[in-house]
């Protein structure tokens, strides 16, 4: 290996330098204090778990997100947390054990051995809340809000909501009785939302015209929030649990925009991102110049079942390094600059620290000056005291 090469990073890794660690700092203490106005209690997850509880109903996308190793004492083999979602489930149901709706946010790194496609690098610091112990509108409401208002508290502008429910498409397949690789088929042409194939899979796997008609219609129905009246003319022959899907929808997107009026909306009734995690409504949050979500969430039921204690779930998460380049770190921090030495100086630079100043001190032989580092006041000597002055 070169000198050269000593300084690369593995792909997708990154590291946060002055001033942007700060003003990631600065945000975090924003979030999680707005998350503690809101009801919501802190948790700290451990960076490592036993594989089998960590994967515990998550699907196989979080399996290949997950570095694995084998823990030395006990012979076993652990996994690197690659989603805190999980853990605080976990949590809920296993360690806590609270009755009626508990509230737990987080902000905690994690690792991923694949970067996620939709929401950037491979060692986000995860923050996000969840939601467990109510299974009714009001919960996911108040995520969504919750979600809209950390944007709006990085510094995020132009908000675009898009609104989704796994429970129309799932209702939709056990209508048709759909068989595996049928399914697949069907999966594939919604994700490309390919009116041909499409076609296709409902000449040759629906056999009911009408089941038939419907699936075409998911393909086509996203849009602008109008989109839902379209919906319920589309789908007034489907399943009950359909129609309830669409009127929860409607109810969520009247609650949000009555709290969030400027928050474009969108809704997407064949949006299956996190299809083997959620199971119910799911949304994404996304501003202009960003390619992937600045949050994302949804409705995640039951998933402590594999912990002994099934609840009702809802949450979102974000990656605190992208929400901080919402708004530039300020490059000016403000700061006292102090000599090196001086009679009675220590006692002044104590003092000035404890009233919350930053004082960067000089060291002996230093080259540096004070706007090398930041500084936009110096402590100096006058009329036999140590004063602060502005640098001129």
């Amino acid at each position: 290996m070169t000198i050269a090469d000593r300084w690369l990073l593995p792909d997708g890794m990154d590291e946060v330098l002055p001033p942007q660690a700060s003003r990631m700092e600065e945000l975090r203490r924003a979030l999680l204090d707005l998350y503690h106005t809101c009801g919501y209690d802190q948790v700290m997850p451990p960076p490592v778990e036993f594989l089998d509880s960590l994967l515990t109903g998550t699907g196989t996308d979080l399996e290949l997100q997950t570095f694995k190793l084998i823990d030395q004492p006990s012979g076993r083999l652990m996994g690197i947390s690659a989603d805190v979602t999980p853990q605080v489930a976990r949590m809920d149901a296993h360690s806590m054990k609270h009755q009626g709706p508990v509230r737990l946010c987080y902000c905690t790194n994690v690792l991923r051995a694949t970067a996620d496609q939709h929401q950037g690098g491979r060692s986000p610091v995860q923050v996000g809340v969840e939601l467990f112990g109510h299974a009714g509108l009001e919960s996911d409401l108040e995520i969504l809000n919750l979600a809209l208002a950390s944007l709006v508290a990085a510094g995020a502008t132009e908000i675009h909501l898009a609104l989704g429910h796994i429970g129309i498409y799932r209702s939709l397949v056990d209508a048709a009785d759909l068989d595996p690789d049928e399914e697949k088929t069907l999966f594939a042409a919604l994700e490309l939302k390919s009116p041909g194939e499409l076609a296709t899979f409902a000449r040759d796997s629906v056999a009911d015209p009408a089941l038939a008609g419907m699936f075409m219609a998911l393909g086509r129905l996203h849009g602008a929030p109008e989109i839902l009246e379209e919906a319920f003319v589309a789908f007034s022959g489907a399943p009950p649990a359909v129609g309830q899907a669409l009127e929860e929808l409607a109810a969520l997107q009247r609650g949000v925009v009555a709290q969030h009026p400027e928050v474009a909306l969108y809704v997407d009734l064949a949006e299956l991102r996190g299809y083997a995690y959620h199971t119910g409504m799911m949304f994404s949050a996304y501003v202009p110049r960003y390619g992937q979500a600045l949050a994302k969430g949804g409705r995640y039921d039951d998933t402590g079942r594999a912990f002994g204690r099934a609840r009702p779930a809802t949450g979102f998460s974000m990656d605190l390094k992208l929400l901080a380049t919402l708004a530039q770190a300020d490059v000016t921090w403000g700061g006292i600059w102090a000599p090196a030495e001086g009679p009675g100086l220590q006692d002044a630079i104590t003092r000035l620290r404890q009233q919350g100043e930053r004082v960067v001190q000089a060291l002996p032989g230093q080259l540096t000056g004070p706007m090398d580092h930041r500084c936009d006041r110096l402590v100096d000597r006058h009329e036999g005291d140590w004063r602060v002055f502005p640098l001129t």
